[in-house]
């Protein structure tokens, strides 16, 4: 029951039997028992994992497994018991998927050890979450449990076949599959063992921040990071691995007192662009420092999701059903993007006053030739209900007419 509300909560998308959460909660009963009977007595086989695809950012597709809600719970089921025994043992600076730890918090302790380490070594693991050893995998799922259901039923989501696309079904004999509930936990526990644990151990001097597979590495030299970079290539060769030849770069820190000259100033980490900025002090004084804000992506990414709600269409609703639809959202991304560097946020929020003087200027008939008019109805809006926006409260009106600024 307890993994069941989990699922529920988690919401997602039906599996290979097209059954929806909903459609599951209608015989909650009778099926939380079948799957707990089955579990337990060692005859619980999981369906095969739906293939959905889904568009990256740059034009490419990322496969998701998706598995049957029914099979979603039964790992959920085996998390809550599997997660305790070896979370303890997962290193600091492992931030993905993690009880108590989060992207904020990997994101904040890369921005500092910037300011420290000249270099940085931007690591990418070519198609990990399909490339995983499974042989590997089982062996450190052995260590860190003697409960032969956990091995069992881990070991059959590990092989369990992909229906594709076109309806064919493929085995597999490697990889977990992008989308299933165990498979970050087991990313971490794979990639603790192939990464973190051989850093710690090899070269304890060594910082680093690691979300699942996104993982940053620091280095006091360039010659340090070239040897580092060679050294980690050849570590995961040995775990079955293989670094992104293109996409694994090693990137200069440069602020102003940094001066040397390299090609890779800047780079990317959950959604977060790290690269030379213009700040200034308490007393006022303008410098340049390596500091995180939201990357082009994210930015991108944000933009054609607000767009995608078509809210200047919505002539028929009010600004306060606007306001239920969208706040929620704005607050959630200000909260996270808007740790650092906020500034960089404000063309979201423009794009979103955009789109509510268009809904104005839809609605209303008489502010359709006087786009004046229609900010000055949006203005009056701000003064008296500044909380149904996030950027509202920040004073971020229109761009080019607000006084107060982030």
């Amino acid at each position: 029951m307890e993994a069941w509300e989990k699922v529920k909560a988690n919401k997602g998308s039906a599996g290979i039997d097209n059954e929806s959460i909903e459609e599951y909660e209608k015989n909650l009963k009778d099926n939380l028992y079948k799957l707990w009977n089955r579990m337990s007595s060692g005859s619980y086989m999981p369906t095969p994992v739906k293939l959905v695809e889904i568009d990256k950012a740059d034009g490419k597709k990322r496969p998701l497994g998706i598995p049957t809600v029914n099979d979603r719970i039964a790992q959920m089921v085996c998390k809550i018991y599997f997660e305790p025994e070896v979370n303890r043992y997962f290193h600091t600076d492992s931030y993905g998927y993690r009880p108590g730890k989060s992207a904020k918090q990997a994101v904040g302790k890369c921005r500092e050890r910037c300011w420290y380490y000249d270099w940085v070594i931007d690591l990418d693991i070519k198609g990990f979450f399909d490339n995983i050893d499974h042989e590997l995998m089982m062996k450190a799922v052995r260590h860190h449990t003697d409960k032969k259901w956990i091995t069992l039923y881990i070991e059959r989501w590990l092989k369990v076949p992909m229906v594709m696309t076109d309806g064919t079904v493929k085995e597999r004999n490697k990889g977990t599959p992008q989308g299933g509930v165990i498979s970050p936990l087991l990313a971490n526990l794979f990639l603790h063992y192939a990464l973190d644990k051989w850093l710690e151990r090899k070269y304890p001097d060594i910082r680093f921040e690691r979300y699942a597979d996104d993982c940053v590495i620091h280095c006091k030299s360039e010659k340090q990071a070239l040897f580092m970079k060679e050294k980690i290539r050849k570590r995961l060769e040995e775990c079955k691995l293989e670094l992104h030849p293109e996409k694994t770069k090693i990137v200069y820190c440069k602020d102003a007192n940094r001066k040397y000259n390299n090609k890779n100033t800047e780079f990317d980490f959950l959604g977060f662009t790290f690269r030379q900025r213009t700040c200034r002090n308490s007393e006022g004084v303008i410098f340049m420092r390596f500091q995180p804000a939201i990357s082009r992506k994210a930015c991108k990414r944000i933009k054609e999701s607000i767009r995608e709600l078509k809210i200047r269409n919505w002539a028929t609703r009010t600004i306060e059903d606007i306001s239920e639809a969208l706040n929620a959202r704005l607050r959630g991304w200000y909260n996270y993007y808007g740790a650092y560097y906020r500034s960089a946020m404000e063309s979201i929020f423009h794009v979103v006053n955009g789109i509510l003087l268009s809904w104005v200027r839809n609605k209303y008939k008489k502010f359709r030739g006087s786009l004046r008019k229609a900010f000055d109805w949006l203005s009056r809006m701000e003064k008296e209900k500044p909380k149904l926006f996030i950027h509202w409260e920040l004073g971020i009106v229109f761009k080019g007419l607000t006084t107060r600024a982030v």
